[in-house]
Formats: C-alpha cells, sequence, structure tokens
C-alpha cells in the first residue's frame, strides 16, 4: 500500500508537476487570454487593428514557431481536435504541456526579440493576437493558464468558445489566412 502511494506521488512530480513548473518557468508573464483581453481594452482603449499590425503579428510568429521547433507538432494535433469540436481532457493537455515545456521558454525569448525587431510591444501583440484568434475561428482556451490552475491546485477551465470577429480584422487577414491558421496552435499556449 505505501509503495503505491510513493509511486502515485513520483508519477505526479514527474507527470504532472515538473511540466507545470517547466511550462510557468519558462514562459515568464501569463499572457492574457481572448476575454480578458476584452476586459484589458475596456480598461486601456486598444486601437483597431490594421493592416501593418497583421503584417507585423504574421512576422512574430514564424520566429515564435521556429523556436518551437518539433513540440509544435504535439500542439497542432490537439489544436486540430479542438478545431473539429472536440474538447481536450485533463491528460491529454497535460501531455502537451509536458511535451512543449522546454520549446515554450524558448519561443518566447524568440518572440520578444521578434517584437522588439518588428516594433511591436507585447499588450499590442496580445491584442492583435486575440483579434487575429477571433477572426480565425479560435477557440478562447490558454494551456498555460490551465497549467497555472492546476499548479494552484484547482481544475482548468478547457472552455472552447469561440468569441465573436470584427469583419475588418476577417479582410485584413485574408491575405494571410493559411499562415495564421497554420500557426494559430501556438495561441494556446499563449504564444
Amino acid at each position: 500500500m505505501l509503495l503505491t502511494v510513493v509511486v502515485v506521488l513520483a508519477l505526479g512530480y514527474f507527470f504532472v508537476f515538473r511540466p507545470i513548473q517547466s511550462l510557468l518557468a519558462g514562459s515568464g508573464q501569463p499572457a492574457p487570454t481572448q476575454t480578458q483581453s476584452g476586459q484589458q481594452s475596456a480598461a486601456t482603449p486598444q486601437k483597431a487593428v490594421t493592416l501593418a499590425d497583421v503584417q507585423r503579428f504574421v512576422r512574430v510568429r514564424r520566429a515564435v514557431k521556429t523556436a518551437m521547433g518539433s513540440s509544435f507538432t504535439g500542439v497542432t494535433r490537439v489544436f486540430d481536435g479542438i478545431q473539429k469540436g472536440d474538447t481536450p481532457n485533463l491528460a491529454t493537455v497535460l501531455g502537451v504541456l509536458r511535451d512543449a515545456a522546454g520549446s515554450v521558454g524558448t519561443a518566447r525569448s524568440a518572440q520578444q526579440k521578434a517584437l522588439l525587431a518588428q516594433g511591436m510591444n507585447q499588450p499590442r501583440y496580445n491584442y492583435v493576437r486575440n483579434e487575429i484568434n477571433k477572426a480565425l475561428g479560435v477557440p478562447d482556451i490558454d494551456f498555460q493558464k490551465a497549467a497555472q490552475s492546476l499548479q494552484a491546485g484547482k481544475l482548468p477551465d478547457l472552455n472552447t468558445t469561440v468569441l465573436p470577429a470584427n469583419e475588418t480584422t476577417k479582410k485584413l487577414i485574408a491575405p494571410f489566412q493559411n499562415e495564421l491558421t497554420e500557426t494559430a496552435p501556438l495561441g494556446l499556449l499563449g504564444l
């Protein structure tokens, strides 16, 4: 009996706690989700997304995708399921967090460098990302936020609601639709 408890605790430590801790350590400040961005924009009004914003966003996303390396494949599989209407279960979220934990820190560093090169700040990037995600029909779900909930001992909200999109933003992203759709899974990690 005692051996079983020790084994379960060890498995929980190595397959739940450590991946979550690694992900959060590599991510710095949590990125706001679409809902949080909407609340933020009420307090700090954001100007409408422009074509220049979309172009800068695409360049930053390219750098982030490259930095994610092979970890991007696992995130993409989960994202594809979500797009088909599946709600990820806790085991799936933990698997993605475990697999991507090492790459997220590298991706965040690449993101910061690309933001600097593009003359874009993090709050503007987050706002543009959330507006683009809505225009792409990406659900309002963030695995980084789920990891924070798990670390706090709470069950995460794996809401797959798609928020309404701005028609102007939909038109602006049209020339980049394929590339943005391909990199959309990065949003699950708050990137």
